[in-house]
């Protein structure tokens, strides 16, 4: 594995004083979307010529982090150490509220182990998404048969975990900006349950980044509303794993909560 990004286990971005001209320059959302593109397409590049390995995806997700930064998002991360502290492979399961940690997740979490993601299957058929998602061999669902989705899930995250390959998974069914714990299925503890590895769990709230009216993932950006990311400590899955996926649930709320103190 590469050294990580971050030399501490904790980080919050510092603030920058900027004049009005820098201000002007990169807190927009015409700057992001512009750096955000040149990213996407290199990366794009590289996967159609099967040379997007793991070490460029995890510079070109943080790459984007950087690129956030000066977009005017202000991050907040905590519990870092939790990543790499089973050395077996686990299942990272997250909330899921915006585009931001589908990008971000892999410059935190693939210079520390092997990775990849639980995505649906618009997703590696993206126009300009598709060609990086498939080079990171991802367990892909389609969101339509729950049965057969519970079926790969099962089959090729075994298989995966087997390989020491991690696996990072949003239990709600899209993203959601509220969350719901009624939508918070316990796939991931199932999983994690029959392959007899470790829980991570991770918080999140990403609202920074808005849904897009014609791109979904390129939309508006609110400097007002901070990023904030935390890594739990890994845990195993005892019985049927309904405890296991409360815990869960309790760890994100409580989070949240910590984050926002208006939410009930």
């Amino acid at each position: 594995m590469q050294k990580g990004y971050f030399e501490s286990n904790t980080y919050d971005t510092t603030e920058r004083r900027l004049n009005l001209w820098q201000k002007l320059l990169f807190n927009n959302r015409l700057y992001f979307t512009y750096k955000f593109a040149i990213v996407v397409l290199r990366s794009r590049k590289q996967a159609r010529s099967g040379v997007y390995d793991d070490k460029a995806w995890a510079d070109s997700s943080y790459y984007i982090f950087r690129f956030i930064e000066k977009a005017g998002g202000i991050f907040h991360i905590t519990g870092m150490e939790n990543i790499s502290k089973s050395p077996e492979p686990v299942l990272i399961i997250c909330n899921h509220m915006s585009t931001l940690e589908t990008m971000v997740l892999p410059g935190l979490i693939a210079p520390h182990r092997l990775v990849t993601f639980v995505v649906k299957e618009s997703l590696v058929r993206h126009p300009l998404f598709g060609d990086v998602m498939r080079s990171r061999d991802p367990i892909v669902v389609g969101r339509t048969d729950p049965r057969k989705d519970f079926e790969t899930v099962m089959n090729e995250g075994m298989e995966l975990l087997s390989k020491g390959v991690s696996i990072i998974i949003f239990p709600q069914s899209t993203r959601s900006i509220e969350f719901k714990p009624e939508e918070f299925n316990t796939l991931g503890v199932k999983l994690a349950k029959k392959a007899g590895v470790k829980v991570v769990p991770v918080a999140l709230k990403t609202d920074f980044w808005g849904k897009g009216k014609i791109i979904r993932e390129l939309g508006p950006l609110d400097s007002h509303k901070p990023i904030y990311i935390k890594f739990g400590e890994p845990f195993p899955v005892m019985g049927t794993g309904k405890e296991e996926n409360q815990r869960i649930i309790e760890f994100i709320q409580a989070s949240l909560r910590e984050w926002n103190p208006d939410i009930d």
